[in-house]
């Protein structure tokens, strides 16, 4: 049986550790060619002096297990890098066909307490990021579609958001906005290449990376002794479902929505409007609006945001409310 992924080539950006590691091995597993790009700095926050090691040894393991990888260790969020990266695919492998946005830090603080350079740098490295990507990507497969390949080509992007997005983590207003904006340029990519053939989803993955170790720390992993169960929160439960965004079976899934861990995906729902009022004038006055939504207002919950806290509480098997989800909800 053929793999699903031969002869396509992929870029998994942040693939020397955690998550993007998982899923460059995976698509590599199913048939991809993959560069595997990773700017290699050690911490967590960005900081500390760029390492070529990372993506060199994911790019090595793919290859000792008879795939074909090569390394790249730019800065995806320097725009001309990005190009470099995007650039390296085609001459590498003739072509670009799967982009896997996963490169990201982190500098969490509160909102009032965070500086300038802390908001900026992670707005630059996950949503620059992303875009910088995107955009030498959909311009490869832009000028494919019209030199006369005979039709659509074959493009798939998968990038990251984050359940602190959906969920709004007050610790995080850089990373959410960041992860916000992701979902924003993957809904709009969606449709401005679909006419192309490629496809663009994001994923919400929760996994126990250099990222988030702190965040997990207290949660269970495999039962003491036992060396052969994966952990709930590995990035393995992941990375399939990349693979499978990434392959020919997922043609129809396009501007998507997915949570994922731990033996679970959540497609979610786009936003619905929740109450409208119209005006009995020409324009709405400061008093009818205080007539009708202060009382609307008046007995909600004060927690009751656009948050949509109860993905935190999604688990294999189990729903926000303790219902089954292996099957569509009516």
């Amino acid at each position: 049986m053929a793999s699903p992924l031969e002869g396509l080539s992929a870029i998994v950006t942040g693939a020397g550790r955690g998550l993007g590691r998982a899923e460059a091995l995976e698509l590599a597993r199913l048939g991809a060619a993959v560069v595997v790009n990773d700017y290699g700095r050690p911490g967590r926050d960005g900081s500390g002096e760029a390492d070529t090691g990372p993506a060199e040894e994911v790019a090595a393991s793919i290859r000792a297990a008879g795939g074909h990888a090569v390394a790249h260790t730019g800065d995806v969020s320097d725009h001309e890098q990005a190009r470099e990266l995007v650039e390296l695919a085609v001459e590498e492998f003739g072509k670009l066909d799967i982009l896997v946005n996963n490169a990201g830090i982190l500098r969490d603080r509160m909102v009032f307490s965070m500086s300038e350079e802390e908001w900026d740098s992670v707005i630059r490295v996950h949503l620059k990021g992303h875009f910088n990507t995107t955009r030498f990507a959909s311009a490869h497969w832009r000028t494919r579609a019209k030199s006369g390949e005979g039709g659509p080509v074959y493009g798939r992007i998968v990038n990251t958001s984050s359940e602190a997005f959906l969920a709004g983590s007050a610790g995080q207003p850089n990373y959410a906005a960041a992860k916000g904006g992701i979902v924003g340029l993957t809904t709009s990519t969606a449709l401005a290449l679909a006419k192309y053939g490629v496809t663009a989803n994001v994923i919400c993955p929760r996994a126990r990376t250099r990222m988030t170790e702190d965040v997990f720390a207290g949660l269970p992993g495999p039962a003491e002794g036992d060396d052969t169960a994966l952990d709930p929160l590995a990035p393995e439960h992941v990375a399939p479902l990349v693979g499978y965004l990434a392959s020919p079976a997922a043609a129809q899934v396009n501007g998507q929505l997915f949570v994922v861990h731990g033996g679970m995906v959540a497609i979610v729902e786009r936003p619905r409007v929740q109450a409208k009022f119209d005006t009995k004038q020409d324009a709405f006055t400061y008093d009818e609006l205080d007539g009708l939504l202060t009382p609307y207002y008046v007995d909600r919950p004060q927690s009751e945001t656009f948050a949509a806290a109860e993905v935190l509480a999604l688990r294999h098997g189990e729903g926000a409310a303790g219902g089954s989800v292996g099957a569509p909800a009516p």
